[in-house]
């Protein structure tokens, strides 16, 4: 963990999952059966509401990193959402998994050149915004601190 805690700190880290987020959320409009983009199908919006929440959880990281504050009640709960948000990304691994295992199925149909590599490359983008949000919490964990609200008024002293 250290190996790759050296490679991709922290600051690499929010930029690499800032770049993936931004390509998913305008991948998530592209059709890999028909090689074209939907703007009117109100299910590809779903991806990116939800990923705000991870927008914002990247802005809380940099933020109380670089101003050395200590985690809040706030940015726990925004953790325990971007947790619920990680279900769909699992999901979206799955289905995107699905979508490239029935290219059999649709053999007599025209289907795109680029069904395959844009497939892949949806399918390799969700598992690596999934490993570096795993990786965005160690940090949160390594260079914020733990979550511990139990004797966080004791601990406070507004004079330092």
């Amino acid at each position: 963990m250290n190996l790759i805690a050296s490679i991709l700190n922290w600051k690499r880290c929010n930029i690499a999952t800032l770049l993936v987020l931004t390509i998913l959320v305008v991948l998530n409009f592209y059709g890999v059966y028909t090689n074209k983009f939907y703007f009117t199908k109100p299910d590809n919006y779903i991806f990116p509401l939800l990923s705000l929440v991870h927008f914002l959880y990247l802005y809380v990281i940099w933020f109380k990193i670089t101003e050395d504050e200590l985690p809040d009640p706030k940015m726990r709960n925004l953790e325990y959402a971007l947790y619920a948000v990680m279900v769909v990304y699992l999901f979206k691994i799955y289905d995107s998994a699905m979508i490239i295992g029935s290219i059999s199925d649709y053999q007599e149909h025209v289907i795109p050149s680029t069904f395959l590599p844009i497939g892949v490359l949806i399918l390799v983008l969700y598992c690596l915004l999934f490993l570096l949000s795993l990786l965005s919490f160690w940090h949160r964990k390594r260079h914020i601190g733990v979550y511990n609200f139990e004797n966080f008024n004791d601990n406070l002293n507004m004079w330092q």
